[in-house]
């Protein structure tokens, strides 16, 4: 089981104060299709911490994974059972039955709350979870893409993340506080905006019947990706890499994997830019996920803001909307505890 460095808790500190007994403490979690991260939160005012990165192919099952974490907390001398429970989990929500779109956990809500022994268990989609994040991010914990300054968050935000899958969710401000937009926009077709980027889509269909945004912009997608620029220079490629391979080879200078990063730039732009008008997210769009962080310079100097921007009659609409790299990655687990702050005012 992995260490993580704790969390940033603003929110938390935020409402946490003066709201009595709460149910706590709280088990948090987000959940994707490679890790789960659990963390703690013991009290009004405390922080998220005792932060573990657990790998979901380690275990049968979400209730095991959690109950491993529960037991390495016990070694530290935290007994207590959680009482109330936040996961994001990377996949829709509907009714008793969850299973995870990118794994093979699957499990009853109601069943998973009386295993754990929990008053009360919340279930977030986890780009729901880190959309609530966003408005107390500090500067720290992001990195300016090249365009407009971040200003205060205000009315609607945006964010994608391409990790295991390619999430999307956005926040709006409201009278009552900032109410997250849920979603599955990863799922979306992916269009093309010429004829090369045609020729990547149809290689692609051979597949795929549907080539959604998430086939080419994802962990899962870039073996796709890739395979689909292969074909189109005359220089298929086999076994498959896997998107591992492709980031470290073309940060190498290996030219078809460099070839692939830069479309996926400009795909992600383009995908990135259709988000925000589609929102009306004027005030920013944030980049999540595992693969951008891993590109360091070279996704600040690729397509993705040229891209973006590039939406005929809106571009100047666009041109004024700031992006920015998330770069703490645990900030969804701030935002699955305000969830439940929230529930509690």
């Amino acid at each position: 089981m992995q260490a993580e460095q704790g969390v940033t808790a603003d929110r938390t500190e935020m409402t946490g104060r003066g709201q009595g007994d709460a149910g706590y403490p709280w088990l948090v979690a987000d959940i994707g299709g490679s890790n789960a991260r659990f963390a703690w939160v013991d009290g009004p005012g405390r922080p998220v911490e005792h932060v573990r990165k657990l790998p979901v192919a380690q275990y049968e099952s979400l209730r095991a994974a959690a109950e491993a974490y529960l037991k390495e907390l016990a070694a530290l001398g935290i007994t207590a059972r959680p009482r109330r429970a936040s996961l994001a989990l990377a996949t829709a929500l509907e009714g008793d039955r969850v299973e995870l779109t990118n794994s093979h956990w699957t499990f009853s809500r109601r069943q998973l709350q009386a295993d754990l022994g929990l008053d009360e268990l919340r279930l977030l989609n986890d780009f729901e979870a880190l959309a609530l994040s966003l408005p107390g991010l500090r500067s720290d914990q992001v990195a300016a893409v090249p365009g407009p300054a971040l200003g205060s968050p205000t009315g609607m935000l945006a964010v994608i993340g391409p990790g295991t899958g390619l999430g999307v969710g956005g926040v709006i401000e409201t009278s009552g506080g900032w109410v997250a937009l849920p979603g599955e926009g990863g799922h979306m077709t992916l269009a093309p905006t010429n004829d090369y980027e045609s020729e990547l889509l149809a290689a692609a269909r051979r597949e795929f019947p549907h080539v959604s945004a998430e086939r080419f912009l994802s962990g899962i997608g870039l073996p796709t990706l890739h395979a689909a620029v292969a074909t189109v220079a005359g220089q298929p490629s086999s076994p498959r890499l896997s998107a591992e391979q492709i980031v470290e080879r073309a940060l190498a200078g290996d030219a078809l994997c460099d070839r692939t990063m830069t479309q996926f730039c400009a795909f992600l732009g383009s995908f990135a830019g259709s988000v925000v008008l589609t929102l009306g997210a004027r005030s920013g769009l944030y980049i999540g996920g595992g693969i951008v962080p891993r590109l360091g310079e070279r996704f600040f100097s690729s397509p993705f803001r040229e891209r973006f921007e590039a939406k005929g009659r809106f571009s100047g609409y666009l041109a004024t909307v700031p992006c920015v790299l998330i770069t703490d990655t645990l900030t969804a687990l701030s935002g699955a505890a305000f969830a439940l702050q929230q529930s509690v005012r």
